[in-house]
């Protein structure tokens, strides 16, 4: 089994598209409201659907969870203290400052307005110099 990809909706795709784009990842030439990431490393790609697409697929309004969201992995803390810095700066939410968490990792929760999807930057510290 592999995981190929993980998909949002989008209330505003220039909004959403700037965000991920803050956090590393970049994207290919949109198939009308579709957008898909280009897949680095192992990484699942993203994609990104407009919220009509999305009811278009599933039949009700897409909308997101208090207890959904996805993590990404940086190669130190400082790298996810700089990542979280941009997206503040460009105005999106932090909803947690830096904590070491119970995992062996330096985990920050940030997240983009209005949709509310949840993604999590943290840095494995027992791999960190």
């Amino acid at each position: 089994m592999n995981l190929n990809a993980v998909g949002i909706a989008s209330g505003n795709i220039t909004k959403t598209l700037e965000f991920y784009k803050l956090l590393g990842f970049e994207f290919g030439k949109p198939m009308g409201d579709h957008y898909e990431s280009s897949v680095t490393s192992s990484f699942a790609k993203l994609m990104i659907d407009s919220k009509d697409v999305v009811k278009e697929i599933i039949g009700e309004d897409p909308k997101p969870g208090n207890h959904s969201s996805f993590a990404i992995q940086y190669d130190s803390p400082k790298e996810v203290n700089d990542i979280a810095l941009k997206i503040q700066q460009a105005g999106f939410t932090i909803f947690k400052e830096p904590w070491d968490a119970f995992l062996g990792t330096t985990l920050r929760r940030c997240s983009r307005p209005r949709d509310g999807y949840k993604v999590d930057l943290y840095a494995d510290l027992e791999k960190t110099p």
